[in-house]
């Protein structure tokens, strides 16, 4: 068996295919390339995977290179993982990431909270791109190897791959939702994207909802006998009858590394009580934690918390807003918009609420260290998710996590993955004003020992199901999927 270009297919047993590198690459002064491992929750869900095979990570680096650069395509080893880097362009970067994956997937995978933008030539570089991941994937790859291909942006790898090594078992992940059927068959390539995961051995979602609205989908694209199959012990499971193999579909919720968030925060005490201090050590302390996306509500709190701090329910002198965001993707438009929407009504809110030495709203728009966002996690008396939409949503979980005294409260959003599990969180529908008004306020004023009782029920939810069950679970259902299998 050979993968393209004459490489002999002996690689790594266990291949990770992400949009993203788990290592940061920087050039040295001297002009030396260094790979540094970064932190994320999924490198850090299939480390136990990736140290007991020979695993190896093909991702972009997240810096433009062109395609002949050799140094891009050479194969570090970062704590025991091979890296393979696809290299991307500067008008690759614009058109399949910024483009097809950030201007046409995301908003229709997230209900049409702005409109999709459809272009062709973003779909070509799309196609294009997904092949180069496909081929560095194959090359990575040894004989008979599990490869796992990860989210949205990579959504034609495993069949671009099945074609390219068929020995392979292959699985797929969806990190965010999956739309019904009446909205994605809005897409011009839904044939195409269908097939592409179709590719795979076995395609996972987080939530039932999704894994049933890709069987609907499948269905109706392409005709294809799809069906609920109830397997397993985790998961509820649906099958695809296609190109003469059988297709698991099923749900898996992800969760984070429970053990280690708890005790990483436990040394955070004194900051967070520092953190508290350096607020005016007000009564109550709110907090939101946020890449800045017009999917995650940040609009929707800070309404709702301008409606409390005006019908006199909350008051402004006594409580404290912390909204923490990080930047992203700031040269798409729809978040060039709400950037400016989320300023100005800060700045609004601060100036009719606040005072020069209080203002209720404090606004980062800047990483934080994550020692630092554990403290905060630690200070905070409610924490505010309130995504219009999301897929799992793990600072929900990190929060609760952090939170070993069981102090604190949770207010989610319905329409969160998490949702599902965190049944004990304070839920909200982010789209009723009066709801959001009543559930924030309750989070506050409850009594301490209400809100004990539900961290307790949440805590307890959270250390039980961690990160590593998650992987295990999607990986043991792949290994028992062979791509033989008869249909």
């Amino acid at each position: 068996m050979t993968a393209p270009g004459g490489h002999p297919a002996a690689g790594a047993d266990f291949v990770v295919v992400a949009n993203r590198l788990p290592v940061d690459r920087s050039v040295q002064p001297d002009g030396s390339v260094v790979w540094k491992r970064s932190p994320g929750g999924l490198v850090t869900a299939l480390t136990p995977t990736l140290a007991t095979r020979s695993g190896a990570w093909v991702g972009w680096s997240g810096s433009a290179s062109t395609a002949d650069d050799a140094e891009e395509h050479q194969a570090p080893t970062v704590d025991g993982i091979e890296i393979h880097a696809v290299p991307l362009s500067e008008d690759e970067i614009a058109e399949y990431y910024e483009g097809f994956s950030n201007a046409t997937l995301w908003p229709l995978y997230h209900d049409l909270l702005v409109k999709p933008v459809f272009r062709h030539d973003w779909w070509d570089t799309y196609v294009r791109v997904n092949r180069r991941f496909a081929e560095a994937a194959s090359r990575a790859a040894a004989d008979g190897a599990m490869v796992w291909v990860q989210d949205y942006q990579l959504q034609l790898v495993p069949a671009m791959l099945r074609e390219l090594r068929p020995d392979l078992r292959i699985g797929f992940f969806l990190h965010i939702p999956f739309p019904p059927r009446e909205l994605f068959t809005q897409l011009p390539w839904r044939r195409e994207l269908v097939a592409g995961l179709l590719g795979a051995d076995l395609i996972g979602f987080h939530l039932p909802g999704g894994a049933e609205n890709f069987l609907s989908v499948a269905r109706r694209v392409l005709g294809v006998d799809a069906s609920r199959e109830p397997v397993g012990i985790r998961t509820d499971f649906g099958t695809v009858a296609y190109d003469g193999r059988t297709v698991q579909v099923g749900s898996f919720p992800i969760s984070i590394d429970s053990a280690d968030v708890a005790a990483q925060a436990a040394a955070t005490a004194d900051r967070a009580a520092r953190i508290r201090a350096e607020l005016g050590d007000p009564e109550v302390m709110l907090l939101g934690v946020d890449r800045l996306d017009y999917t995650k509500g940040i609009d929707v709190r800070l309404a709702g918390l301008e409606r409390l701090f005006a019908d006199g329910r909350l008051d402004p002198a006594k409580t404290v807003l912390v909204q923490l965001a990080s930047p992203s993707r700031e040269r798409v438009d729809s978040y060039i918009d709400i950037r400016n929407r989320i300023e100005q009504t800060v700045g609004h809110i601060n100036g009719t609420h606040g005072t020069v030495d209080h203002p209720p709203i404090r606004y980062l728009l800047q990483p934080v260290a994550r020692d630092e966002l554990l403290a905060y996690f630690r200070a905070a008396d409610v924490m505010l998710v309130t995504p219009l939409r999301d897929g799992m949503n793990l600072v929900a979980k990190e929060y609760i996590a952090s939170r070993d005294d069981l102090g604190g409260a949770l207010v989610l959003s319905e329409f969160t993955g998490a949702a599902a599990e965190l049944v004990d969180a304070y839920q909200l529908n982010p789209y009723d004003d009066r709801n959001v008004d009543d559930v924030i306020e309750a989070a506050v004023v409850d009594p301490a020992e209400v809100r004990r009782k539900r961290m307790a029920a949440l805590h307890e939810q959270v250390m039980s199901n961690d990160v590593d069950q998650w992987a295990h679970s999607f990986l043991h259902t792949l290994a028992g999927s062979p791509a033989d299998a008869p249909a």
